[in-house]
């Protein structure tokens, strides 16, 4: 078969999920035609200006209005404003024909049948041969969709199913029709996880498929038990949060986010067209479900749901909770539980799961009763939606965001304590679960040479479990790779000569041991390796340096020992750009403070697309100290070259750490100059990332790399920046923009990029922007106002404004 590429796609329905998906097209590079129907009736706008209904504007209302939407949406859809001109809009009427000139074709309108096989008849009378056409049904059977279509169609057809919103739900499922070509599948399969950035998963084709079929079922179980258990919706969103590694929004958040109405739509379909599964009678609607689809309390899109946001006579604004007993509402009640209490300790998810189900209060009657159920019910899917195990897990994971699937989860418990809690509970497993045990394998899962495998039920042994080969997989690896080890960080070596740095402080901050390490990584590097990686795999790239060291420092005014500290830091990043081995960050999630700074001194940042990074230190009422003022200073100077306004592009620079401003991905990244056009580069599946960090290290060391010679090059416009910025500041504090501290913060910013006060522009080299730099950090610490930000910033998790 030749090669296929997707050049261009048309979306077929503008909705909340249709103008989602194009957007990601849109991200990824992909020319997208964007088609929704005709408006039947003018707005009274559109009267007043004198249209009618073929004006082209009018005809196009709906699709523009649905997009325009989306884009001002939060979060936002698109990696950057500027892609979304990769996005045409037209009509159905107008513009269908265009199709003929797209490699794909995805239907996102209604769920409804019969409107779906009309659009699709519409579609084959202008779709060339061979073209891609799919459906984003949420659970309309596949097969049904297709009849009737041409032989060709057939071939080409099935189900891309994607979770809501498109960019941030990794979850990709794929449903071949009766006739759909193995190739197209196997096509999809590879585009998902490579070009989209997904988690693809092959699925049946059965009602809600995998993953709204068991998330429905989990969400449906707690709904029938938690009046059982007495427990509020606080509790409950407690406790099916982080603690067990779902999102904050837990359960009910969640479904007032999704809406009540889709939960029930789905949740419906499921117990009308699987008569024989077990549970059925989970999928009926509770009372108290049904009285809020009456009243409209269907969440954010009704003004209330399970939560409501109320605002009292005097203008304060208070979160209100629903009463399960009394359908009222009421004032938030704080949930606290001592099985909690008991994990506060235990970092690793993972490891918390045994101590949950031991519990002896309410939370662990909860945890025992909704794992057994959930425990039960995913066995018994097998083969029904998927034959294999792992995808289940995958599909849980992206799609709705927890960071175990349930047999990942019932593997941490124990396969046969689990068994044990679902048998007290009054459920029992699969038979086929009882087979693996009684053949020897007491795990679902297992890890050799670093791949994962999973229990395969027909052959009753674990085999490797697909798609890994181009991931690097940290947790796998870390036991037999391990090079060295200390109280912040473990040295690993990735194979092919390149050694990765991975954090292992809480929320991978920066303090002396992550910086010893990163040195001793150095070290490693340079004597026996080719190349160094710094990157990890947990939610966070890093939130930046140890503030609570600099706090209690800066308190016992320590303040040798801080300008000691700082300059280990600064001495670091600059070992990271002139060491004898290329140096690759890998940033992802959130890079902020000394995590953007060491990328910013990284030889090349390989960026994932969900990277959030940023110079955020006036949060805290200091600058950047650890090389990051410097750098910017240094870029701006760069930047001069091309441009002849040397002051307007050192403001930019200059306000980018001055407004803490942070990307809403790594494209914006480079618009904040924090990630630079024709060296970094972005991947969009973050399960690529390591392995393409460590490829581009490689390809350094093989091509011959130097260590590049110390800057001394650097321009700077001493007197002239130093007064436009304070003419600036001088006005923002005059009009209260900003507070006094704010003001004496951006003034010591200034000075240093601006040079210090110097009569003349001038060339510097590193060494004296990066003393400027730790004089003016020094000096903040030892104002009170700083002192309060950060124990502000740590007691409150916030900036402090003062």
């Amino acid at each position: 078969m030749k090669n296929r590429s997707i050049k261009k796609v048309a979306i077929i329905g503008s909705g909340i999920m249709g103008s989602g998906i194009a957007c990601h097209f849109a991200n990824i590079g992909v020319e997208v035609l964007l088609l929704d129907i005709v408006p039947r009736e003018l707005t009274a706008a559109e009267k007043a200006k004198g249209l009618t209904l073929t004006d082209a504007v009018v005809r196009n209302r709906i699709v523009n209005e649905s997009l325009k939407a989306s884009l001002k949406s939060k979060p936002s859809p698109i990696y950057s404003q500027r892609f979304a001109s990769r996005i045409t809009t037209g009509n159905l009427e107008d513009d269908l024909a265009k199709i003929a000139d797209v490699d794909w074709v995805m239907e996102v309108v209604v769920e409804r049948l019969d409107i779906k096989q009309k659009v699709f008849e519409q579609v084959e009378k202008y779709r060339k041969p061979g073209t891609l056409i799919t459906s984003n049904t949420s659970g309309i059977p596949i097969h049904f969709m297709s009849k009737d279509r041409s032989e060709d169609f057939q071939q080409h057809f099935c189900g891309t199913h994607f979770f809501n919103p498109a960019r941030y739900l990794k979850l990709f499922e794929i449903i071949p029709g009766p006739k759909t070509k193995p190739e197209v599948i196997d096509f999809l399969y590879g585009y998902g996880e490579k070009f989209l950035g997904k988690t693809s998963v092959i699925a049946k084709d059965t009602p809600a498929f995998i993953g709204n079929r068991i998330g429905i079922f989990s969400i449906m179980s707690l709904f029938h038990a938690v009046k059982d258990l007495g427990l509020t919706i606080e509790e409950v969103d407690k406790l099916t949060g982080p603690v067990i590694g779902r999102p904050k929004s837990a359960t009910f958040r969640t479904v007032d986010v999704v809406g009540l109405d889709t939960l029930v739509h789905v949740a419906n379909g499921i117990h009308e067209n699987c008569k024989n599964d077990e549970q059925l009678p989970l999928f009926e609607i509770p009372d108290f479900i049904e009285h809020m689809i009456k009243n409209k309390w269907l969440g954010s899109k009704t003004g209330q749901g399970f939560y409501k946001k109320n605002v009292d006579d005097k203008g304060q604004k208070e979160i209100l909770s629903l009463d399960l007993e009394t359908l009222e509402y009421r004032s938030a009640k704080k949930a606290k539980f001592d099985t909690l209490e008991l994990t506060k300790t235990i970092d690793k998810v993972v490891d918390r799961f045994k101590v949950l189900v031991k519990g002896k209060d309410k939370a662990g009657d909860f945890y025992r009763k909704t794992f057994a159920a959930l425990f039960a019910y995913v066995s018994h899917r097998i083969p029904e939606i998927s034959d294999d195990l792992y995808k289940i897990d995958d599909a849980m994971k992206a799609g709705f965001g927890w960071e175990h699937g349930p047999f990942q989860i019932w593997d941490a418990i124990g396969v046969t304590e689990g068994i044990n809690i679902m048998q007290a509970e009054g459920f029992a497993p699969a038979t086929w679960v009882d087979e693996m045990i009684k053949s020897g394998h007491t795990t679902f899962y297992s890890v050799k040479e670093g791949a994962t495998f999973a229990y395969d039920i027909p052959s009753k042994k674990h085999v490797k479990v697909p798609g890994q080969d181009s991931f690097i997989i940290l947790d796998n690896i870390r036991k037999t790779s391990e090079v060295f080890k200390n109280a912040g960080v473990v040295i690993e070596d990735l194979g092919d000569g390149i050694l990765n740095v991975e954090f292992q402080s809480k929320m991978n901050t920066i303090g002396g041991d992550v910086l010893a390490g990163l040195n001793k990584a150095i070290d490693l590097a340079e004597q026996n390796f080719q190349g160094l990686v710094i990157g990890n795999q947990a939610a966070n790239f890093s939130v930046g340096a140890n503030i609570g060291m600099i706090f209690m420092m800066a308190a016992e005014q320590e303040y040798d020992e801080l300008n000691m500290a700082i300059k280990y830091f600064q001495d670091t990043m600059m070992r990271m750009r002139y060491s004898s081995i290329p140096t690759v960050s890998a940033p992802h999630g959130m890079a902020l403070g000394g995590g953007c700074e060491l990328s910013l001194h990284a030889d090349k940042v390989v960026a994932a697309a969900e990277t959030y990074m940023g110079l955020v230190e006036f949060g805290v009422g200091v600058i950047p100290g650890g090389g990051g003022s410097k750098e910017m200073a240094l870029r701006a100077s760069d930047s001069f070259k091309k441009n002849d306004v040397e002051l307007n592009i050192l403001q930019e620079y200059f306000l980018t750490i001055a407004m803490a401003k942070v990307s809403t991905s790594a494209y914006e990244a480079f618009d904040l100059g924090l990630l630079q056009p024709g060296k970094d580069i972005v991947v969009v599946n973050k399960d690529r990332q390591i392995a393409t960090a460590k490829a581009y290290a490689k390809l350094m060391a093989e091509s011959g790399y130097t260590q590049p010679p110390k800057r001394q090059d650097i321009k700077v416009l001493g007197k002239q920046a130093l007064g436009m910025f304070m003419v600036g500041t001088d006005a923002m504090e005059a009009s209260h923009y900003i507070s006094e501290h704010d003001h004496k913060i951006a003034n010591k910013l200034a000075y240093v990029m601006a040079g210090g006060d110097l009569s003349e522009p001038t060339l510097v080299n590193e060494q004296y922007l990066l003393d400027l730099e730790r004089e003016a950090f020094l000096s903040l610490c030892t104002e009170r106002k700083t002192l309060e930000r950060i124990q502000h910033m740590l007691t409150k998790g916030k900036p402090l404004r003062n």
